[in-house]
């Protein structure tokens, strides 16, 4: 999520700012039709959900429909398109009967052929990166009748669930997408709470209510525009002018900052602050010849000072993270502090001298420019300058777009380079299998047999997901072991809202993906 998931934003954070405009009424009693326009600094890298491991999902929840759902508040996958359950007690055939009437906007009919129809053309296409990966306990589908659709594993699997919540696994109208590639046409065939009425990529989005929708979306307006912006600043100014009444991800540190601290001349914000659940990470290739090797690896992890970066960078609205599995999600544990402690350049230049490894090592560290927001340049920076003051390395920094940088991290071209992570659901799972066996989203295959075969697959045969922190914390343990992956924060996450803009409370579902449709005008002051 990709690219699921979110404090995404500069700050890794995943920001919404809801503020007053020229409005209309709430659904509740309202008399009059809605319309709210938002504004985000992360564009969809596609429309198609089998290419879509990313931010995309933003987009996706809300003109796609999956067969299950996170509502807000929820735990645990709830019912969407389908009632689903586990028919037998090894979680391996997963049944999901239909709501009688589902029609795609075209008004081909959704019903179980099309449910195969979608899942299938997934791991048909195979995009490299991609949401394919996420279905690797899937052995087939079978449809019993127009209703039913069940899903037989070929492993026990108890966050299968979870999976199919998912944007990733939206449905999608036969008719109008090929099953062998990725539909390129720049329009969207959904069942989902919207329409995607126009589409202007990089630029705006206009969505209007679905009048064939049936689902669990309990939609408070009637249209939504999303204006995408490739720099937070003039997003904010847009915010400032009324052209926009909200915005989430991509506010950077010093604007939620001074959100904070101007209430009064930000037409009474209200800024809530609560833990996220995204992460960022390096991303070191096997096979470069600094990267590659072991001893590099340890050293850069040796003198990485995170409580400096989150300091300096994000002012506070992000914090170190010490393990792939955030805080705030079970099986969270500090396995990179308890391993390296604190940043120190006498315990790094050690570890090199012992591998026989000149310095200073050159190395090349990338970063994408318009994904995470308008902090991640100055957070490359602060790394290069952290690791440059020890001597013992020489960094250069490279950048990118979105699309073209991943493109590039996914041909392998990149020795080192950042990435985020917004879960697609909460569960430790989530933080460890995406980035393990061949099919890795970060695009670099990661080859660990002790996870991947022993590990993952001990912990999916438990239904009661608190009790597999044995399993994760051992994964996390190996993570540090091989230093493939680095963590390095965990953002917060901001809402701010303005006095006539309600729903910003429950607008992110427990996946940090944006509800559109929790968003209204309210009534009377």
């Amino acid at each position: 999520m990709f690219y699921r998931a979110s404090l995404q934003a500069a700050a890794a954070l995943a920001s919404l700012s809801l503020v007053a405009g020229c409005g209309l009424l709430s659904d509740s009693g309202s008399e009059t039709s809605q319309q709210i326009s938002v504004g985000t600094t992360s564009s969809p890298s596609t429309l198609d959900p089998a290419a879509a491991w990313d931010g995309s999902w933003e987009l996706m929840r809300n003109v796609f429909q999956t067969l299950v759902s996170f509502p807000t508040g929820a735990t645990s996958p709830a019912p969407d398109a389908a009632e689903c359950e586990f028919t037998d007690n090894t979680s391996m055939a997963y049944r999901c009967e239909l709501r009688g009437g589902l029609k795609f906007s075209n008004g081909e009919k959704l019903d179980a052929e099309a449910v195969k129809y979608s899942i299938d053309r997934i791991l048909k296409i195979k995009v490299k990166g991609g949401p394919a990966g996420m279905l690797g306990s899937l052995d087939r589908v079978e449809t019993k009748d127009d209703n039913v659709v069940v899903f037989h594993l070929n492993k026990a699997d108890a966050t299968f669930p979870f999976i199919l919540a998912t944007p990733a696994m939206s449905l999608v109208a036969p008719g109008d997408y090929p099953a062998d590639k990725i539909r390129d046409d720049g329009k969207v065939t959904g069942s989902g709470p919207y329409v995607l009425e126009s589409y202007e990529a990089g630029n705006k989005a206009e969505l209007t209510k679905n009048p064939e929708y049936k689902g669990f979306a309990d939609r408070k307006n009637d249209a939504v525009t999303i204006r995408y912006f490739k720099d937070s600043e003039p997003m904010v100014e847009a915010l400032k002018n009324d052209e926009i009444d909200a915005t989430y991800r991509g506010l950077t540190a010093e604007e939620v900052v001074a959100l904070e601290d101007n209430k009064k001349d930000n037409n009474g914000l209200q800024v809530v602050e609560t833990v996220g659940a995204d992460i960022r990470f390096l991303v070191f290739h096997p096979d470069d010849p600094a990267a590659g090797r072991l001893p590099v690896r340890k050293a850069v992890a040796q003198l990485v000072d995170r409580d400096a970066l989150v300091a300096k960078v994000y002012q506070g609205t992000a914090e170190p993270l010490y393990s792939m599995v955030p805080k705030g999600i079970a099986g969270h544990t500090t396995s990179f502090f308890d391993t390296f402690g604190d940043p120190d350049a006498d315990k790094a230049a050690r570890i090199l001298a012992e591998a026989d490894i000149s310095t200073p090592v050159q190395m090349t560290l990338w970063y994408t420019t318009d994904r995470y927001g308008s902090s991640t340049g100055p957070e490359f920076e602060e790394l290069k300058r952290q690791l440059e003051a020890s001597g013992l390395f020489r960094i250069k920094l490279k950048s990118a777009p979105w699309t073209a940088f991943q493109e590039g991290f996914t041909k392998g071209e990149y020795p080192a380079f950042g990435r985020g992570w917004f879960p697609d659901f909460p569960d430790p799972d989530n933080f460890i299998a995406p980035f393990v066996g061949p099919d890795s989203v970060t695009g670099t295959p990661y080859l660990s047999k002790e996870i991947t075969e022993e590990l993952l697959p001990a912990s999916r045969k438990v239904s009661d997901r608190g009790a597999v922190s044995k399993e994760f914390k051992r994964a996390q343990e190996v993570l540090v072991e091989d230093v493939r992956l680095l963590p390095l924060w965990q953002g917060k996450l901001y809402v701010a809202a303005g006095e006539d803009i309600g729903g910003g409370e429950r607008a992110l579902d427990p996946q940090t993906v944006m509800q559109l449709w929790e968003l209204y005008r309210k009534q009377s002051w």
